[in-house]
């Protein structure tokens, strides 16, 4: 039986671009913006904001997959701000198991398009962890968490 992970990207409300997206990573909590996901006008977006965090999500897991088996380092966002990002870094030695450590960078939120982040993700060289942000877990729980995750975006209401 595994452990769940604790790590959550939640919508706190629709109705505001600001404060309204919040971070859990261990007993770390993070309230952030959905403003940047929410003007996402690339081929790659969806037209509403829950389509937008979905594809996210799915970014998210495309790179915890990728680490399977060979291990190494991926960077997720997870706050687009206009100074600066919070990203998570998963780092995996052994391509099994993973660190996972909110943090931040100075590339500013406004500089790549959230839909595909993934061109901008290897330019982050100045990652800043954050205190008391971290977990330890293996990266197919991290991955099913992820997807978990993204489903709560896409699930039709009931």
């Amino acid at each position: 039986m595994t452990t769940p992970i604790a790590l959550n990207f939640e919508l706190l409300t629709e109705k505001n671009a600001h404060d309204n997206l919040r971070l859990r990573l261990g007993p770390y909590r993070h309230t952030c913006d959905s403003y940047y996901l929410d003007i996402d006008d690339s081929p790659t977006a969806s037209p509403d904001l829950k389509g937008n965090l979905a594809r996210f999500l799915e970014q998210w897991r495309s790179q915890v997959n990728g680490l399977k088996g060979t291990g190494g380092t991926a960077y997720l966002p997870y706050d687009l701000s206009d100074e600066c990002t919070g990203w998570l870094r998963i780092s995996s030695t052994d391509g099994c198991n993973a660190d996972v450590q909110a943090g931040w960078s100075l590339v500013s939120g406004w500089s790549f398009i959230p839909s595909d982040y993934l061109v901008t993700a290897p330019e982050i060289t100045d990652f800043d962890p954050e205190a008391n942000a971290r977990i330890e877990c293996s990266l197919d729980d991290l991955s099913r968490c992820i997807a978990t995750n993204a489903e709560t975006f896409t699930a039709p209401k009931e």
